[in-house]
């Protein structure tokens, strides 16, 4: 089970490179999920680890994307449910 996970959604591939490369430097946490929509112009990056982790890495990562492109919102999601880790493919 995952401490935590947290969303990071963005327009455009290259701010959501640079708010991943930010993120896992910030933090002890890793990338468990990508989402492209609209031919890659919306990009929702899901991380995981404690909740201190996840929260430190997506304010800075939303701090670096937003250099970059529109930043559309963060979530934080302390000890998610099994449910919301079957919908981003994260099941035991």
């Amino acid at each position: 089970m995952h401490d935590s996970i947290a969303l990071l959604e963005v327009e455009g591939l290259v701010a959501s490179i640079e708010g991943l490369d930010s993120m896992l430097k910030t933090a002890d946490v890793r990338l468990v999920h990508t989402e492209k929509r609209l031919g890659g112009r919306l990009v929702t990056l899901i991380i995981a680890g404690s909740v201190s982790s996840v929260t430190a890495a997506v304010n800075r990562g939303k701090v670096a994307a937003e250099k970059f492109g529109h930043v559309y919102g963060i979530e934080i999601i302390p000890s998610p449910h099994e449910e919301i880790l079957k919908f981003f493919d994260m099941s035991k």
